[in-house]
């Protein structure tokens, strides 16, 4: 039960190849020193959605899942606060690999501000 929980449900998860074109060609792209943001609002009523991705140029399959492990818990965190019916892609950069969760963690929530992506809180 506790890893249902940890985990992002498959309906909020961008997975096709498709979607991932829609969201280049239609979506807003926030860039930092760490990953790329890009931001697709659609309407308040469809469902957040959520693509990662780690190419061959952040590391090895090691540093690649490490990496991908700690943008996941970032935004798992940060899902309730985002605005529903938006449509994310993070696309991880070299310089991820060696960058602290903290360091993560700082830069998400700067990008996600410059996107307006989150609810206020309270």
């Amino acid at each position: 039960m506790t890893s249902t929980r940890l985990r992002f449900p498959q309906s909020a998860r961008l997975k096709s190849a498709g979607e991932f074109l829609k969201m280049k060609r239609e979506g807003v792209s926030f860039h930092g020193k760490l990953f790329v943001l890009s931001v697709l609002k659609s309407s308040p009523d469809a469902a957040t959605r959520i693509g990662l991705i780690t190419s061959r140029r952040v590391g090895g399959a090691v540093t690649r899942n490490r990496v991908r492990r700690r943008l996941r818990e970032i935004v798992r965190t940060a899902f309730p606060r985002i605005s529903p019916g938006t449509w994310l892609v993070v696309i991880a950069r070299q310089s991820a690999a060696n960058a602290t969760f903290q360091a993560l963690q700082t830069e998400w929530e700067t990008l996600a501000r410059r996107g307006a992506l989150l609810l206020p809180c309270g």
